[in-house]
């Protein structure tokens, strides 16, 4: 599929746009053309080849979604180097022990992800981001415009000779963090083929179709409709501005998670065509309220990142099940599934992750959720077995931020979701931190905020002092009374 996108951009119409962007009013503007993110995915090649990365070697990149972050992908693929994502919203400490699993080569970075000390502080805590300092990140290139405290720029006029197409065989492509703890984070590896797969999917789901516009900002909606010939507009980054855009450009597909959504309608969005939701539940009311804004369709997308996508089911055949739990689907082609012991669901499939790094290959996904299957094959999920807490689109891991609140003076703590009135499937995450006798709990407090502070993206919602629940013969924290004591606090 890269292989074809990077062939498209040069051959279909390349002085038409490929990425637009839209103004508070709604107005649109060209990021970029199709022949110049080929020439740019070409120009980033060289400087990295130029740079001594070779088949096999690790790239992490911390960028923003958008051209440059395509551009950097489809130079990786064509050099047969990995990609690390690094998100540096997550938070110094968690980033530092994502960066030491996966060990890059070089870290591409834009100014944003660097903003770590003096005048560009601010500019970090606006945006949410934290990235370790540059020298405990090995080698470090800024990708896009230099401030002042960045790293030197990726050099992309230093060489004028074509980089090597060297990338082909089915070598691990990116490398994508989820679970785990801060000792042991986990990551999740697709394959060149695995991801060419999951990408496949995604085009015969959605359909792209030249010279239409697509609305979404993900890799998976990027290349589908690149590589088809669409034009792609980047949602608008607030629900007023997202409504004009979705008005003036009335986009023939939309991709947009349900926080998104709900926001947009919340903001009077009109919608056209298909539109398609997922990274977080979408039930069947949140659907009806898009078809009544105008779409013809409306979609849920149950994916995960081990497994991009797995299922889809459109409003009216959701509407229409009345039995328990949530219907999110049949299978898509190719997809396999499968109960554990305890109901969990399994899945399996070529577009499915091949392993955890540092790990054995697994073909089976273990999902977390547990879930029925219909005697027709559909998907009906049931509710969580893991410790996961989904707030908005994003998905947080209690065990990677727990250990920063086990304080002096703090006899347990645990992170929990909380679920959210008027967002089915959406969570307030809480910290329940239980402070040991004769601990003063102003001081402790005050003590907690350089915990939190280092938790970027995943800062708790509320802090609540109490005791955690136990239960069993371990007697582990229970989690399931845990948020239950926190929502009657938090409505008390």
């Amino acid at each position: 599929m890269l292989d074809r996108l990077a062939h498209a951009l040069r051959t279909v119409h390349p002085d038409r746009p490929a990425v637009l962007h839209h103004t508070r009013t709604g107005a649109a503007r060209v990021r970029i053309r199709r022949g110049e993110l080929a020439d740019l995915a070409e120009v980033y090649a060289a400087a990295l080849h130029a740079r001594g990365l070779t088949d096999g070697a690790t790239l992490g990149v911390a960028v923003r979604p958008g051209p440059r972050a395509l551009a950097v992908m489809l130079a990786a693929h064509r050099l047969g180097l990995r990609i690390a994502v690094l998100d540096p919203a997550a938070g110094p400490d968690v980033l530092a022990a994502r960066l030491a699993l996966a060990r890059p080569d070089l870290v591409l970075a834009d100014a944003a992800a660097q903003a770590v000390a003096g005048w560009a502080g601010p500019l970090a805590r606006r945006a949410d981001l934290a990235l370790p300092r540059l020298t405990s990140l090995g080698p470090v290139a800024t990708l896009g415009r230099r401030l002042p405290g960045c790293a030197p720029r990726l050099r992309t006029g230093a060489t004028t000779t074509p980089a090597p197409r060297t990338g082909g065989r089915d070598t691990d492509a990116v490398i994508v963090f989820t679970s785990g703890t801060t000792a042991r984070p986990r990551a999740v590896v697709h394959t060149r083929e695995g991801l060419a797969a999951g990408l496949r999917t995604v085009t015969e789901l959605v359909g792209p179709r030249p010279g239409t516009t697509v609305l979404g900002g993900t890799f998976f909606v990027l290349v589908p409709s690149l590589a088809a010939g669409a034009t792609v507009a980047l949602p608008s980054r607030t629900p007023a501005a997202l409504a004009r855009q979705l008005t003036r450009s009335a986009p023939a597909q939309t991709y947009l998670t349900p926080p998104q959504l709900r926001a947009a309608l919340r903001s009077g969005a009109r919608f056209h065509g298909r539109v398609w939701t997922g990274s977080a539940p979408a039930d069947a009311a949140l659907l009806r309220r898009v078809k009544e804004a105008g779409a013809d369709e409306a979609w849920g997308v149950y994916a995960l990142t081990e497994l991009f996508p797995a299922a889809a089911v459109e409003e009216a055949e959701k509407s229409a099940f009345t039995g328990p739990g949530d219907l999110v689907g049949a299978p898509l082609p190719g997809v396999r599934t499968d109960l554990g012991p305890d109901g969990e669901l399994l899945l399996a499939g070529p577009g499915a992750r091949h392993r955890y790094l540092g790990e054995e290959p697994d073909p089976w996904v273990r999902t977390g959720d547990r879930a029925a299957l219909a005697p027709d094959g559909r998907i009906v999920l049931a509710g969580r077995l893991k410790d996961m807490v989904l707030r908005g689109a994003e998905n947080i891991y209690p065990g990677l931020y727990e250990p920063a609140l086990h304080l002096p003076g703090v006899e347990l703590a645990v992170l929990v979701g909380v679920p959210r009135a008027g967002a089915p499937g959406d969570e307030r995450l809480v910290a329940l931190v239980q402070p040991r006798p004769g601990t003063d709990p102003h001081g402790l407090r005050t003590a907690l905020q350089g915990p939190l502070d280092r938790m970027g993206s995943a800062r708790p919602d509320a802090v609540l002092f109490g005791e955690v629940p136990l239960a069993g013969r371990s007697r582990k924290p229970d989690r399931t009374a845990a948020s239950a004591y926190c929502a009657r606090e938090l409505t008390a």
